[in-house]
């Protein structure tokens, strides 16, 4: 009962922050589960299976708002999934402390651009939705996927600062779209790869999935209340942390 509990105020924390910010999770449920005696591999599949809990809670609050469009949704699922699958393919391929710390100076990277940009997803403005600005976003929309489906510390992040520096849109709008489409589509794809090629621990999964959800929705809640400024200053602390704590191990 007590591994239950410290898994569900983890979860619960864990998911809070990344609904608000959009994305992020991984910084406290990942580490905790390698924590509580996980092997990397275990720990990887368990915490995906789970982040697509965050994905319905913050799906059952943001649906309400009606903020996403049919055609750009889409674009995010058809480019971004495939990346997903690879990169969930070959993350056991690739050295763990490399590929950890390339996501820790990139995480860090996207807080200061925030951060140096103070009118940045403040304002929505779609821009590059057809030809060449399109063809663009979607190569970007494409990484971001291979390293949602390969990395899990906080790669929503970069789905997020994708959406609104390359396509213009707000910081609303765009973590509405990570948590939705990231969040329930891309995890729950990234999270089948990886439970049929490795292993979940199931029986940790009933706390995980209850904060996951309750945190997602509370989060989601919290952010559509207070809006832009709020949320980007959410998104500047979440990414400078993790950033951080990726860098240092």
């Amino acid at each position: 009962m007590l591994e239950q509990l410290i898994l569900f105020v983890a979860s619960l924390a864990a998911n809070f922050f990344s609904a608000l910010s959009g994305g992020g999770a991984g910084l406290i449920q990942f580490p905790m589960l390698i924590f509580l005696g996980l092997p990397f591999g275990v720990a990887l599949a368990t915490h995906k299976v789970a982040s697509v809990a965050l994905g319905l809670g913050a799906t059952l609050r943001h649906l309400k708002e009606s903020h996403l469009e049919r055609r750009f949704s889409l674009i995010i699922l058809g480019a971004g999934l495939p990346g997903v699958v690879l990169g969930a393919v070959t993350i056991l391929q690739i050295p763990e402390r490399a590929a950890t710390l390339a996501l820790g100076v990139l995480t860090l990277g996207l807080g200061l651009y925030s951060v140096f940009k103070p009118r940045l997803g403040l304002d929505h403005a779609p821009a590059n939705r057809e030809g060449w600005g399109l063809a663009g976003g979607i190569a970007g929309l494409f990484v971001v996927g291979f390293l949602n489906g390969s990395i899990t510390s906080g790669t929503g992040l970069f789905l997020t600062l994708w959406l609104i520096r390359w396509f213009g849109l707000d910081y609303t709008r765009a973590v509405a779209y990570t948590l939705i489409l990231c969040g329930l589509v891309w995890n729950g794809t990234g999270a089948l790869v990886l439970g049929v090629i490795g292993t979940v621990a199931w029986h940790w999964m009933p706390a995980l999935l209850a904060g996951s959800i309750l945190g997602g929705y509370l989060g989601s809640h919290l952010a559509i209340r207070k809006g832009n400024l709020w949320i980007k200053r959410a998104f500047e602390i979440v990414t400078l942390l993790i950033g951080v704590k990726l860098i240092a191990g």
